[in-house]
C-alpha cells in the first residue's frame, strides 16, 4: 500500500502559538480526510520562523511550554495520523537552553524528536544566538512499512561538505532510509527556488534517496517565504529530478503517494512535470513584494496604506504594487507640490491614481516651507539655502505623510530604491519616513523594468509612460535632475552590484556586471567614479541603518543581511 504524505505549506504567524496550532490542526484534519498517513509542517511551525529574541523572553518561553502540550493534545483529534512539526524545545547541560527541533507526534505522544545540527549564522540567519546544535545522529522512523529519515533545513544544505565539518544528510543516508523528509523555513530571493532544486536534486542523485522538502510561506517583517515545497527522486542511471512542486506564494496542502521509491498522485499516476525555470525576474519581484506587503500590513494591524506621490517612477511603482496587494480602496496617495515642482508632477500623479483607482489628495507645501525659511532666518540671522533647503522640503512632506498616518491609521510606505539608498540620495526624516519599504531592494534600473512589466501584464498603462520616460528628479531645486549628483543609473547600478553583492550575484548577472565593471575600471575617470561611489556607500551607512524595514528580494538585501559598522574607517 502506498504511503500518503500531506505537505502542509502554511502561512504561520511568528509568536501566535494558539493561531498556529489552530492552522496546523485544520491542515491535519484535511490531510486525514484524504487518507494521509503523515502531515508535514515547516520548520519551527509552532512559533513561526524566525522567532528571534522572543526566545529570550521568559513569558514567551512559559507560553511555549503550554503550547507544546496543546499541540500534543491537538494531535489526538487525528489518532492515526503522524504529525511532523517544528518547535523550540528545552535541553539540559551547558550551552544554549533550546534546540531547534523536529517532532513526530501521534495521538498525543512524541514518537521521535530530532534537534537540528547545523545552525546557520550567515546572511539573515542567526540561529546559534538561540539554539544549541543537536548531536550528530540520524533520526529514522518506520511508518506504513517505509523507513523515513528526518532533517531540518540547513542539515540538508551541506551535502557538498563546504560549509560545515558535519554532513547530517550523509550520516542519515548511511542508515538506508526509503525516504527523507526535511522541514524548512527557507526565505525567498531571486534565484533561490532554482538553487534549492539543484542542491536537493544533487543530494538525491548522490545518495539515491527520494527527498520531500516542505517550506514555510508568508511575509515576516523583511523576509518573504515563497513555499514552493517540492519532492525529488532518483531517476535512471545517475540522474535525479524534481517530480513535484507546490504552489508558489500561496498556502497549499498537497498529498503525494510514495511506493517503490517513486511518487505518484492518489490514483497511482505519475505527477505532472515540474518546469525547470521559475518565474521571470520581474514577475518574481512583483509576487514577492505583493505577498510581503499584504502579510506585513495584516500582521501589524493595518488595513490601509498612504504613499507620497511625487509624479516620479519610485512612488508610482510603490502605489501600483500597494494597490495590487491591498486593493485600490485601501491605498491613499498624497501629492505635495513645492515651488520647485513641475506641473507634470501633479498631473502625472493624477493620471496614475486615476488608472489605479486610488484616491489622490493634494497638500501643497509652499507656505509651510516659506514659514520655516522665515523662522530659520529670524533665529539664526542667515537665510536657509542649498542642501538644507532641499532637505527641508522632503522633511515637510514626510511630516505631512506621518500626520495622515497617525490621524487615519494608515501605514506609511517609503519609496526609496536600492540605488539611491546605497549612496545616501535620500533625506533622513523626510522621504525615508515610513513603516515599510517595498522597492528598497530594487536597483533603479529594476524599478523601470518592473514598472514596464506591470503595464505589460495589465495590457494598459497603469503606470503612465510619461512617468517611466521622464528623467528622474527629486524636484527640490530649479531644473534639478538625478544626474546632477549621480552617474546614469545603468552605470551606478553596475558599480553598486559589484560593491554590495559581488559574488552573491547569480552567475549570469555576475558575468555581465563584472565585464561592464572591468571596462569602467580600466579608465582613469571610471576608476575615480568607482572610488567615489564606494565612499558614498560608506559615508551613508548611518542613513541606511535608520531606514524602515525593506522587503528582501535579492541574495544580499538591504536589511539584516547586511551588517556594516557606522563609526569605522574604510580603506
Amino acid at each position: 500500500m502506498p504511503l500518503a504524505l500531506s505537505l502542509a505549506q502554511l502561512n504561520l504567524t511568528i509568536g501566535d502559538l494558539a493561531g498556529n496550532i489552530a492552522r496546523m490542526s485544520a491542515a491535519a484534519r484535511q490531510a486525514a480526510a484524504t487518507g494521509a498517513h503523515i502531515v508535514i509542517f515547516p520548520e519551527l511551525s509552532l512559533t513561526g520562523y524566525p522567532p528571534d529574541d522572543l526566545l529570550n523572553e521568559p513569558a514567551f518561553l512559559a507560553r511555549l511550554e503550554l503550547a507544546l502540550a496543546e499541540l500534543l493534545d491537538a494531535s489526538r483529534a487525528t489518532p492515526d495520523l503522524y504529525w511532523v512539526a517544528g518547535a523550540p524545545t528545552r535541553r539540559q547541560g551547558p550551552g544554549k537552553a533550546l534546540e531547534n527541533s523536529l517532532l513526530v507526534l501521534r495521538n498525543g505522544k512524541i514518537v521521535l524528536q530530532y534537534a537540528k545540527q547545523l545552525l546557520p549564522t550567515y546572511d539573515i540567519f542567526d540561529e546559534r544566538r538561540y539554539f544549541e546544535p543537536g548531536t550528530e545522529t540520524a533520526a529514522v522512523l518506520e511508518i506504513g512499512g517505509a523507513r523515513i529519515g528526518f532533517l531540518v533545513c540547513e542539515d540538508a544544505w551541506n551535502d557538498r561538505e563546504q560549509d560545515y565539518p558535519v554532513n547530517p544528510l550523509a550520516r542519515l543516508a548511511a542508515e538506508k532510509p526509503d525516504l527523507v523528509i526535511t522541514i524548512n523555513a527557507s526565505p525567498s530571493n531571486i534565484g533561490k527556488r532554482e538553487e534549492r532544486h539543484a542542491l536537493l536534486a544533487a543530494a538525491s542523485r548522490r545518495h539515491k534517496l527520494p527527498i520531500v522538502y516542505v517550506n514555510q510561506i508568508g511575509g515576516h517583517d523583511q523576509l518573504i517565504f515563497d513555499g514552493a515545497s517540492f519532492a525529488v527522486a532518483p531517476g535512471p542511471g545517475e540522474t535525479a529530478s524534481v517530480v513535484f512542486e507546490a504552489t508558489r506564494f500561496a498556502e497549499e496542502i498537497a498529498t503525494l503517494h510514495f511506493a517503490g521509491g517513486k511518487f505518484s498522485d492518489a490514483n497511482g499516476k505519475p505527477l505532472a512535470p515540474v518546469p525547470a525555470a521559475g518565474l521571470p525576474a520581474m514577475a518574481f519581484y512583483r509576487r514577492q513584494i505583493v505577498l510581503g506587503l499584504s502579510d506585513y500590513a495584516r500582521r501589524c494591524g493595518f488595513e490601509k496604506v498612504v504613499i507620497g506621490s511625487s509624479g516620479g517612477i519610485d512612488s508610482a511603482l510603490t502605489l501600483a504594487l500597494a494597490a495590487e496587494a491591498l486593493g485600490p480602496a485601501n491605498v491613499v496617495a498624497i501629492t505635495m507640490p513645492s515651488r520647485f515642482s513641475s506641473a507634470g508632477s501633479v498631473d502625472d500623479s493624477a493620471t496614475l491614481c486615476d488608472a489605479l483607482g486610488i484616491r489622490l489628495f493634494e497638500h501643497p507645501i509652499r507656505d509651510i516651507v516659506a514659514a520655516y525659511e522665515q523662522g530659520f532666518s529670524a533665529a539664526f540671522d542667515e537665510p536657509l539655502k542649498g542642501l538644507a533647503l532641499e532637505n527641508l522640503q522632503a522633511r515637510a512632506r514626510g511630516t505631512i505623510l506621518m500626520e495622515y498616518s497617525n490621524q487615519f491609521a494608515a501605514l506609511l510606505l517609503t519609496t526609496g530604491n536600492k540605488s539611491e539608498i546605497s549612496v545616501g540620495y535620500c533625506t533622513l526624516y523626510g522621504d525615508t519616513n515610513g513603516g515599510l519599504g517595498l522597492i528598497g531592494d530594487l536597483y533603479k534600473t529594476e524599478v523601470f523594468a518592473l514598472s514596464r512589466h506591470i503595464n505589460e501584464a495589465a495590457g494598459r498603462e497603469l503606470i503612465p509612460n510619461a512617468i517611466i520616460d521622464k528623467p528622474p528628479s527629486a524636484e527640490l531645486a530649479p531644473d534639478q535632475k538625478d544626474t546632477d549628483s549621480l552617474p546614469p543609473y545603468p552605470v551606478l547600478d553596475t558599480i553598486l552590484k559589484i560593491l554590495i553583492e559581488g559574488e552573491r550575484l547569480s552567475a549570469e548577472e555576475r558575468d555581465i556586471v563584472k565585464a561592464d565593471y572591468a571596462r569602467l575600471a580600466e579608465t582613469k575617470s571610471g576608476a575615480a567614479l568607482i572610488e567615489r561611489i564606494r565612499r558614498m556607500i560608506w559615508k551613508n551607512e548611518y542613513k541606511r541603518r535608520q531606514a524602515p524595514p525593506i522587503l528582501r528580494l535579492r541574495p544580499r538585501a538591504f536589511g539584516n543581511g547586511r551588517r556594516m559598522p557606522i563609526a569605522a574607517k574604510y580603506e
